[in-house]
C-alpha cells in the first residue's frame, strides 16, 4: 500500500479548513442562526475521500463560529461537525457504491446539525423570541436547519463528490490522490 505524505495530508486539511472558513465568511450575515445559508456544508461530504477532512472540518467550523461570540456555538457546534464528519468518514470506509455513500454519508451532518444547533440556539443562547414556547422554537429550528443542511450536503455536496471522483480517476491532480 502506498504511504501518503504527511505534508500532503496536512496541506489538504489546511485547504479544506480554509475553504470552509472563507465560504462561511462570504455568507456571514446569513450563515448563522435558525436558517443557515452555509454552502461550506457541502464540504461535509469530503470525509468520504479524505480522512484528514474530519479534523479539517472541525477546525474550519470552529474558526467560522468565532464571530458569533457564542462559546456554546463555538464548542458544541464544532463538536457536532466533528462527530458528523467522523460518521461520514466511516460510511466511506465501508461502502463502495457512490450514491449510497453520498446518501448515507450525508445523513450525519444533516441529523447532527439539525438537532444539536437548535439546542445551542434555543436553550444555551436563549434565542427563541417570537415563539410561543421553547419546544416550538426548537422544532422550528430543527426543521429549518435540516432543510438548509440537506440542500448544502446533497445539492452541492453530491456534485462535488462526483467532480472529485472524476478528477481522482483521471489522476489529473496529485493533490487529490
Amino acid at each position: 500500500m502506498k504511504r501518503k505524505s504527511l505534508t500532503k495530508l496536512l496541506c489538504r486539511a489546511g485547504v479544506i479548513a480554509a475553504l470552509y472558513v472563507a465560504l462561511t465568511y462570504i455568507f456571514m450575515p446569513f450563515a448563522y442562526g435558525p436558517f443557515q445559508i452555509r454552502p461550506a456544508e457541502a464540504f461535509c461530504i469530503l470525509p468520504l475521500f479524505f480522512p484528514e477532512a474530519v479534523p479539517a472540518l472541525y477546525i474550519g467550523c470552529m474558526i467560522s463560529n468565532l464571530p458569533t461570540g457564542s462559546i456554546p456555538d463555538i464548542i458544541l457546534g464544532s463538536l457536532a461537525t466533528l462527530i458528523s464528519a467522523f460518521g461520514t468518514y466511516m460510511v466511506g470506509r465501508f461502502l463502495k457504491n457512490a450514491w449510497l455513500k453520498i446518501i448515507l454519508g450525508g445523513i450525519f451532518p444533516i441529523l447532527f446539525n439539525a438537532f444539536i444547533i437548535p439546542l445551542i440556539i434555543v436553550f444555551l443562547n436563549n434565542e427563541f423570541a417570537g415563539y410561543p414556547s421553547t419546544a416550538i422554537a426548537y422544532f422550528s429550528f430543527v426543521a429549518s436547519i435540516a432543510l438548509t443542511e440537506t440542500v448544502w450536503v446533497y445539492a452541492l455536496g453530491a456534485p462535488l463528490y462526483f467532480s472529485l471522483e472524476k478528477l481522482r480517476k483521471k489522476a489529473l491532480i496529485s493533490f487529490l490522490q
